[in-house]
């Protein structure tokens, strides 16, 4: 359904046959946010991008989504095998399953004595939680978690209970007030790019006898050895009980994954509801996730170019007073706060070719809005310089100086912007 400035009202009035109740939720979301925060638009939907526009909403962050040898085992899957047999994954078994041996494939990527393949990340998180935990467990989770995992403790029916961002003393309190249970974060929030301490937190899980939950969406492929993730290049893969990730990020594919023992995979495959009661991979994807995980594997130059173009940038954005929001990855995050700005925001991009992700409530909290910038491999230097050069020139347009995170950002006193000089990546990267 389209709704633009005109029709919104028409479309509203389409739905007359449905109960009191109903028509008012939804007559609520066209009078709250279409015309009051959006004016009649569309915060997501803004121009349509143009052959020589920058698509930074991707989050194939290694520039793999048309690797030929990726698109040649998915097509030769297709021909010879089509959607294969349209079942439940409880019921896959034998030494000649493909999906089973791609388990077996990414547990030894990484590091981990079994994993297990799902749908989607959404399904992987939603799954582990409720299979987990219950009414009687409390779950700590850092209040910018993804919200997979909120929804994997409603489904659970276990008792929320949030802590303040990365923070180790808040969470410690929080376990001794409530006692032992399961405490998740991610190795690098998709919302602002931050990194969590993992190693404080597993101290204080190992303190405490809490299970630990990092979801490595964010950080397979990009970070670790030949990409094995966050967890795996702090040497915690054994103080983490369980690791989980999308494989739509640096992946490029459509399914979810959990690191785990060979015990608990039993286990899930039996007792997770998403596991039981949806249909496995089809072949061709199977096929595309086991030629993708050889590309990670081999090309560590596709991280090394990530990190250093993610890197740049982050520099420069910093320099002309940009808040990243303590930013250390490929994601970065212009926060204009309240949804009007951030729509000016991404108007005054897209009128510059730079195309990038809004996020809004409920991915973010209310009036914290933001445009994510997704950077990846491929970015040449002069496309690099092309993002800054706009983000300089759309400054005053923007009122970038009045957002709410840039205020925080002086009172902070961490600003320290002077004039900017056009640096050659190739030297950030010698540098670093």
């Amino acid at each position: 359904m389209k709704v633009g400035n005109n029709n919104w009202r028409n479309a509203h009035n389409n739905d007359a046959a449905l109960p009191a109740f109903l028509a008012a939720r939804v007559d609520r979301y066209y009078t709250e946010r279409v015309q009051q925060s959006w004016a009649g638009g569309h915060i997501m939907k803004g121009r349509v991008p143009d052959a020589d526009a920058l698509q930074l909403s991707s989050n194939d962050y290694l520039s793999i989504a048309r690797h030929p040898e990726i698109l040649d085992a998915m097509c030769m899957s297709i021909r010879s095998e089509g959607n294969g047999l349209l079942m439940s994954g409880v019921f896959l078994h034998g030494d000649d399953c493909p999906q089973l041996n791609l388990e077996s494939r990414f547990a030894s990527f990484m590091g981990a004595e079994a994993s297990v393949l799902c749908q989607s990340g959404f399904a992987a998180n939603t799954g582990l939680i409720q299979s987990i935990a219950n009414a009687q467990t409390p779950v700590y989770v850092d209040m910018m978690a993804h919200m997979s995992l909120w929804e994997g403790i409603r489904a659970a029916g276990a008792k929320a209970i949030s802590f303040f961002h990365n923070d180790v003393e808040h969470l410690e309190q929080r376990i001794q007030r409530y006692g032992p249970g399961i405490v998740i974060v991610d190795s690098v929030y998709s919302t602002n790019g931050s990194v969590c301490p993992l190693q404080a937190f597993a101290e204080v899980c190992a303190e405490h006898d809490c299970v630990f939950v990092v979801d490595e969406s964010h950080s397979l492929g990009t970070h670790g050895p030949h990409g094995a993730g966050l967890v795996a290049e702090l040497g915690l893969t054994d103080r983490v009980h369980f690791r989980t990730a999308s494989l739509a990020k640096a992946f490029a594919g459509r399914a979810g994954i959990i690191s785990c023992s060979r015990r608990f995979q039993e286990y899930f495959k039996c007792e997770a509801l998403p596991a039981i009661f949806s249909s496995t991979l089809l072949p061709h994807e199977t096929a595309g996730l086991a030629a993708t995980l050889e590309v990670i594997e081999r090309d560590d130059w596709r991280r090394t170019r990530v990190a250093a173009n993610a890197r740049y940038l982050r520099m420069c954005l910093a320099e002309l007073g940009y808040n990243l929001n303590g930013s250390e990855t490929q994601i970065i995050a212009l926060e204009a706060g309240p949804e009007p700005q951030t729509i000016a925001l991404r108007d005054a991009l897209e009128a510059r070719g730079i195309f990038g992700s809004v996020f809004c409530a409920p991915a973010t909290a209310q009036n914290r809005s933001l445009v994510r910038l997704s950077i990846n491999a491929m970015l040449s230097e002069s496309e690099l310089e092309r993002i800054v050069e706009v983000c300089e020139a759309i400054r005053d347009e923007v009122q970038m100086w009045n957002w709410p995170s840039t205020r925080r950002l002086m009172e902070r006193g961490a600003t320290r912007m002077r004039v900017r000089q056009p640096r050659a990546l190739a030297d950030l990267q010698v540098a670093a």
